[in-house]
């Protein structure tokens, strides 16, 4: 039985170092999810009685924790999005959703039954749970605080951010499928109740409960006709926890997706009064809270490398993990956005962030508590672990250079052009300013935005 005041210590220690971290990683090419992953690795090196990180023997709490988490991710995620929804305003997004996200899915199956000849069931399960881009790690190359104009999200940060709002939820259905399939034996009877149920009737539900739920906090918050119930004027930010949790509560109980319902309400709260400074300080508390959920859970991942929960990987489970992460996810990216609003440089920037993370650990924690897969669950876990790892990597220390790069080419072509509807035109917006910070676990001191003259 692990030390339960050690615990409270090393607990205190993280959130103590999510809060001072990040200021001191600012604008280095060293994000805090990686520096958490280190200090992880190295406390479970030292002989103290700390829990054991096995996500086998505790699917059931890692599961939980996780989807805390991504909850309170999304709803970052949403209130952070400055650009009003508009359909044609949103192409980029439709793009990674309606091609990207399926693409990759299949890809990744087809790679995990090819290289390591597991049965379609886990093979399909895989490309669910590997597919969508993490909207907690991914908070580095995401939108930041939320501001007045609507017009301060660039494309690649909006773009990004709106991704990994929606395709965790997305990633629901396909994460059904292969459980259904799993539970079947592989038969096809199940197709007609997934394809009603699963995914049009659980999608709907998940966008309508969203959009009622945010429409009757936004009027609380914003236009109550009683003072005591304003609740923008009384600066509460734990207010979005209870947005959260109320969205996702509601929805799952009508047995729609939650995660697109929490998304849904927390962009239709922003939409409710959009230049309120109630905003923000719903945005930073969500933040700090995200930081402090996702310190604790890398410092467990870096507990469970070092610990041999690796050990189970292959070479081919690995070559699965980085063909996901340097082939099928930019070339994926890269074709789903030609023709479409981003530049040549703002579609590759897209196409290499599919960061992957903590979402990915949830949807395999919840797919093994539901059926049986044929595959052991340390294999499992060792390749989605393994591909998360790496991609806390490769782009934790490129997204920094990469998006104070892309800024400081777009604020040169920027200068260039007429101020009048040249970023518009061109598809190459202006930044917001947050050089490899979207809020959550990058910087929190946003550099200056690149402004038109």
């Amino acid at each position: 039985m692990p030390n339960p005041d050690l615990i409270f210590a090393v607990a205190g220690v993280a959130a103590l170092l999510a809060a001072i971290l990040p200021r001191l990683l600012n604008r280095r090419a060293f994000s805090l999810p990686l520096a958490c992953l280190i200090g992880g690795a190295l406390l479970y090196l030292l002989p103290l009685d700390l829990p054991d990180p096995d996500p086998v023997a505790h699917r059931a709490l890692l599961e939980h924790a996780t989807e805390v988490c991504v909850l309170i991710s999304l709803m970052g995620a949403g209130l952070a999005i400055n650009r009003p929804f508009e359909p044609r305003r949103w192409t980029s997004t439709w793009r990674l959703l309606g091609w990207t996200l399926p693409l990759t899915v299949g890809a990744v199956a087809l790679a995990v039954h090819g290289l390591l000849g597991w049965p379609w069931a886990a093979a399909l399960l895989l490309g669910a749970v590997l597919a969508p881009t993490d909207p907690v790690l991914a908070s580095d190359v995401q939108v930041g605080q939320p501001v007045d104009s609507e017009t301060d999200d660039d494309e690649v940060r909006f773009t990004l951010t709106s991704e990994a709002g929606l395709n965790d939820g997305l990633a629901f259905p396909l994460v059904f499928a292969a459980i259904a399939l799993a539970s079947a034996g592989g038969g096809l009877e199940w197709a007609g109740h997934w394809a009603l149920v699963d995914l049009l009737y659980r999608c709907g539900a998940g966008v309508v409960a969203g959009l009622l739920a945010g429409r009757a906090l936004g009027r609380l918050f914003f236009r109550a006709q009683v003072s005591d119930l304003r609740l923008a004027e009384h600066r509460d930010g734990f207010v979005a926890l209870a947005a959260t949790f109320l969205a996702y509560g509601l929805t799952e109980l009508v047995h729609g997706y939650g995660f697109i319902a929490v998304f849904v309400t927390a962009c239709t709260i922003r939409a409710a009064e959009r230049t309120h400074g109630y905003n923000a300080v719903l945005h930073g508390f969500i933040e700090q809270i995200e930081r402090l959920f996702t310190a604790w859970l890398i410092l467990l991942l870096g507990g469970f490398v070092i610990t041999g929960g690796l050990a189970a990987l292959t070479w081919r489970g690995a070559a699965v993990g980085l063909l996901l992460l340097l082939v099928i996810r930019p070339l994926t990216g890269w074709l789903a956005t030609l023709g479409g609003r981003p530049g040549p440089r703002e579609r590759g920037v897209l196409a290499f962030f599919g960061i992957r993370g903590i979402g990915s650990l949830f949807y395999l924690a919840y797919a093994l508590g539901q059926a049986d897969f044929g595959v052991p669950a340390e294999e499992l876990w060792a390749v989605v672990a393994f591909t998360v790892l790496a991609s806390l990597v490769l782009h934790g220390v490129t997204a920094t250079p990469v998006m104070t790069r892309l800024d400081r080419l777009r604020g040169r072509t920027d200068a260039d052009r007429p101020a009048a509807g040249g970023a518009e035109d061109s598809g190459e917006t202006r930044g917001d300013g947050a050089a490899g910070n979207g809020g959550g676990l990058g910087d929190p001191g946003n550099a200056e935005p690149v402004r038109h003259p």
